[in-house]
């Protein structure tokens, strides 16, 4: 029993390694987070094991697991794991708290119980404490330099500090120890953050082939699948991945989010409005709320969209609140929409010097030319296309500060580029880049 619970949660937690990665985050900047199924795995589903119990019931099962037996450090690391995908499922960042409290409770009675340290690096992932996950994960690799699951966290730390060279080699060695749906999809990533897409698309394909069956992990990678065709403007393929994403898990928040910005991009706004509201009351996300905002700034409603804007704040100081890190994505949207742009450029400073990557200096380059500061914002967007990423929205952000800096010529290059990768990258900017160009 205690291995299938293993199993269980960390098809279904795995995912929490990126669960609220922005969204902003990239779903800019979603790593891979995946299932992450050990060994014996195989072995159980080939024995007919069932992933049909929901997370809270499995959780219900550890928590009566511990009053029986309140020494069960596995389960305490289980729980914490379960934990984790709850806030995952609810948008409830509460659940991180939960998280940490039974992950300590785990390491006070094993202290070298490896998988309730690599728990604590994917719960600092998510709250997007990205110096302490690395710490965290490899005190998890010195402990058991044998579990894919800790090369995993490693490199989506890796990631997030800039370093895509140790990340591709931890993702290299995650590979080698258990190929699977997270070790192929963080490859699919890392392929993508080259520019190599067609090789990021056979990579998902394969994180789709090694879903095995479960529910959310496998819609969860139809959905990512979709975004590698949409980023690339392939909106009708992307659809058709959400689509099928939500005939396996209903009510998906991920991908009805996903679903409305597909039927944005295809003129469908009161279909988009309808889908992405579904998205918002499933799970709060500052995303959702966001996108839902913005579908009513460009259908005409201006008032709906400020009442959607004004959430963000309340939800930022919810996920403060449980330790989570915002000033990335919260800069982003403040600049985007032109909100407290001192104040955002402050906040992106922060963030990139937090974030060395790719995404900090876009974000920061956009937040100074914003502000009027061109030259500065260049040497940033350079870095951020440094390593080849074809995303529309980093070459509109190029294209902007050439213009801003009296370049004509490149200004027109650059957003013609993103137009031709995406047409549909943003609801509020396409259609300036569209003007522009």
């Amino acid at each position: 029993m205690r291995t299938r619970l293993l199993i269980l949660v960390a098809v279904l937690a795995g995912a929490a390694i990126g669960a609220l990665y922005g969204g902003v985050f990239r779903d800019r900047t979603s790593a891979a987070s995946a299932a992450l199924a050990g060994a014996q795995a195989t072995e159980d589903f080939k024995a007919g094991f069932s992933l049909n119990q929901s997370t809270a019931s499995l959780v219900a099962d550890l928590q009566s697991r511990l009053r029986a037996n309140p020494k069960d450090e596995r389960s305490f690391a289980l729980l914490g794991l379960a934990y984790q995908q709850r806030a995952r499922e609810t948008g409830d960042p509460s659940w991180y708290t939960k998280s940490e409290g039974v992950l300590r409770r785990a390491l006070a009675l094993d202290s070298k119980d490896y998988l309730a340290v690599s728990g604590l690096g994917s719960l600092a992932l998510s709250r997007h404490r990205f110096r302490d996950a690395l710490a965290l994960g490899e005190q998890g690799r010195s402990l058991n330099p044998y579990s894919a699951r800790t090369f995993g966290v490693i490199g989506d730390a890796y990631v997030e500090l800039g370093r895509y060279a140790d990340a591709f080699k931890a993702f290299d060695t995650m590979n080698k120890l258990r190929p699977s749906l997270s070790s192929y999809a963080r490859t699919s990533y890392g392929r993508e953050l080259i520019g190599h897409t067609g090789a990021a698309i056979r990579a998902m394909k394969l994180a789709v082939d090694a879903a095995s069956g479960a529910a959310e992990p496998t819609a969860w990678t139809h959905v990512q699948l979709g975004k590698l065709y949409f980023n690339h403007g392939r909106i009708a393929d992307a659809e058709r991945e959400y689509r099928f994403a939500l005939r396996i898990f209903p009510n998906y928040p991920y991908g009805l989010d996903a679903l409305a910005s597909a039927l944005a991009a295809r003129g469908a706004y009161r279909q988009a409005i309808a889908v992405e509201q579904q998205a918002v009351t499933t799970i709060p996300l500052p995303q959702y709320v966001a996108a839902l905002g913005d579908l009513y700034r460009v259908t005409g409603r201006p008032a709906l969209a400020r009442r959607q804007y004004a959430l963000i704040g309340a939800i930022e100081r919810l996920l403060r609140a449980n330790g989570v890190k915002t000033d990335l994505e919260i800069a982003l949207f403040q600049v985007d929409h032109g909100i407290a742009l001192r104040h955002a450029l402050d906040r992106a400073r922060l963030a990139r010097a937090e974030r060395p990557s790719i995404d900090g200096d876009d974000v920061l380059a956009w937040a100074l030319a914003r502000n009027g500061r061109c030259a500065a914002a260049l040497p940033h967007s350079r870095a951020a296309l440094g390593l080849g990423t074809q995303d529309a929205l980093k070459f509109f952000h190029r294209g902007m500060i050439e213009r801003c800096l009296g370049h004509a010529a490149a200004a027109r290059t650059w957003l013609r580029r993103a137009l031709a990768l995406n047409p549909h990258f943003s609801l509020l900017w396409a259609p300036v880049a569209r003007r522009l160009a």
